[in-house]
């Protein structure tokens, strides 16, 4: 019966991975292909491998100070993100009064509104603070993704036993310390399993900082990819190059990284 069950899953992910893998062979085949081999044969594999368009992406774009803007916006970002979300759930946890839950439903109620109907009065309030058109105003807007750690952190925070908390207060110890040495240790896989998912979002994102930042040496490594998309012409295969670029360290992230997503999830619902 399971080997049945085994095949019959096989028969339905194979053709689907095979569907969903012709887009990353499309991108990646024609980084190796000149413009005319491209617009002849995009599908079919070079004649021979061009590798004209990396030499030509690294000589003609700022691709390393991208690289470096992108990776100083993501660090701190997270950073940011984590530990704003982990406070407030602590603090959610250890406060149940009324205002607690209050504040828990004015939170509800910030995480269902969408973000983009949020971008305009954000800018007015970067520009009020001169902060536009920098990569430090562009980390406190991502930090606004506080909010959704927050509501998955609180979960899992909720499975720490109340007994070892209480007992740290009999001890003397105060909210920061038991917040740092001892709640934070123990929620360990659920602000790896957070920090994978928001390193994805804010090292692809691209409204944001489309919109928040205008020179072309604080831009991040997907405008890049935006630069060389013209108006009337587009290079193709440097596009597809610069993407390659872009998605590649998101790719070795999430590969050393993904089994951390299940776990700190699974780890979460089992406790308790």
């Amino acid at each position: 019966m399971k080997s049945r069950r085994g095949i019959a899953t096989s028969l339905i992910m194979v053709p689907l991975s095979c569907l969903i893998a012709v887009p990353f062979y499309y991108i990646v085949v024609n980084t190796f292909k000149t413009q005319a081999e491209t617009t002849q044969s995009p599908l079919g594999l070079p004649s021979r491998p061009y590798f004209g368009n990396y030499a030509a992406v690294f000589r003609d774009t700022p691709i390393v100070t991208s690289f470096l803007n992108t990776l100083y916006v993501t660090t701190l970002s997270i950073a940011l993100m984590l530990l704003v979300g982990s406070m407030a759930a602590f603090g959610i946890i250890l406060s149940r009064g009324r205002l607690t839950k209050a504040l828990g439903v004015v939170l509800i109620v910030a995480f269902l509104i969408p973000g983009q109907s949020t971008l305009l009065p954000i800018y007015q309030m970067l520009v009020d603070v001169h902060l536009i058109d920098s990569l430090t105003g562009l980390v406190f807007v991502y930090g606004a993704g506080s909010i959704f750690c927050y509501f998955l952190i609180v979960g899992y925070m909720r499975t720490v036993p109340s007994e070892i908390i209480e007992a740290a207060r009999i001890d003397g110890a105060g909210p920061f310390r038991i917040f740092w040495s001892l709640v934070l240790p123990l929620i360990r896989p659920i602000l790896v399993t957070v920090g994978v998912f928001q390193t994805m979002w804010v090292w692809n994102d691209f409204i944001t900082p489309n919109v928040f930042i205008s020179s072309p040496g604080k831009q991040t490594l997907v405008l890049q990819v935006y630069t060389a998309v013209g108006q009337f012409t587009t290079n193709w295969p440097a596009f597809m190059t610069l993407s390659v670029i872009v998605l590649a360290p998101t790719v070795v992230f999430f590969i050393f990284t993904q089994r951390h997503i299940v776990s700190g999830l699974l780890k979460g619902s089992i406790k308790g």
